[in-house]
């Protein structure tokens, strides 16, 4: 929560010589270590999320604060389909939405190497030199045309080895190669002209920006703090931290 001062905190702070840009800054201080602290417990508590006893996908998404990583993270799509494709359940547990095994594995339309070759041909589509690149709209089109002929001759050849090996998981055959060409189009549409790689750049800019902005005064480096437990906040009445 933020640090409220009072005017007869701030008057007795002023007594002792402090200036309202020290007072200032030393809130911030000490708001900061409370968000630090916060960060920390939450952290900590991660190691008894449910999740940690959930399925996991090869293509699992780190943890990143960096925003323009994320903006490239296409792990999370790679690993949603893994999920869809080896047929795992969605459930609710301890408040957090997971994958599990699906109970009647027997019904899976792939077995796990039919998931395995689906996912080695789709992420050599889904990656980040594809949406880095420039494409005009015609070679979009034909890459994601040339992506659906061979997914779909991947399955006509191998349908039996992949777990197909009978008339009702079949039935399935159309619908699962128009899924994994929709998530290739989807893609192939974003470096579409050069789009992504443009938006990636103008984030990279605006984060330099930002980070200079808060390293820096006039060109100059600001000096690190060092009170600690010298901030003026801490003996302030009511202020404990």
């Amino acid at each position: 929560m933020p640090i409220q001062l009072t005017q007869q905190d701030v008057s007795r702070l002023k007594t002792q010589g402090y200036k309202d840009h020290e007072i200032a800054k030393a809130v911030q201080e000490l708001e900061k270590e409370q968000l630090d602290g916060s960060y920390n417990k939450v952290m900590q508590n991660s190691s008894n999320d449910p999740r940690t006893n959930a399925v996991h996908s090869s293509f699992g998404v780190k943890q990143s604060d960096d925003i323009a990583r994320w903006q490239l993270e296409l792990n999370d799509i790679l690993e949603k389909a893994e999920h869809v494709l080896n047929g795992d359940v969605v459930i609710f547990e301890g408040g957090q939405i997971m994958w599990k095994n699906n109970p009647n594995q027997k019904d899976n339309t792939l077995n796990k190497t039919g998931v395995q070759l689906c996912m080695k041909l789709l992420s050599m589509y889904v990656n980040r030199n594809t949406i880095l690149a420039d494409y005009t709209d015609e070679e979009v089109r034909y890459k994601v045309l040339d992506f659906g002929k061979r997914f779909n001759d991947l399955i006509f050849l191998k349908y039996e080895e992949m777990g197909m090996n009978n008339e009702d998981k079949r039935k399935e055959y159309a619908s699962l190669v128009g899924a994994m060409t929709d998530i290739v189009h989807s893609a192939y549409s974003r470096a579409k002209d050069g789009r992504e790689r443009e938006s990636y750049r103008k984030m990279i800019s605006v984060q330099q920006s930002n980070q200079n902005g808060m390293g820096m005064a006039g060109g100059i480096p600001q000096q690190q703090k060092t009170r600690g437990i010298l901030n003026p906040m801490r003996y302030v009445a009511g202020k404990q931290v």
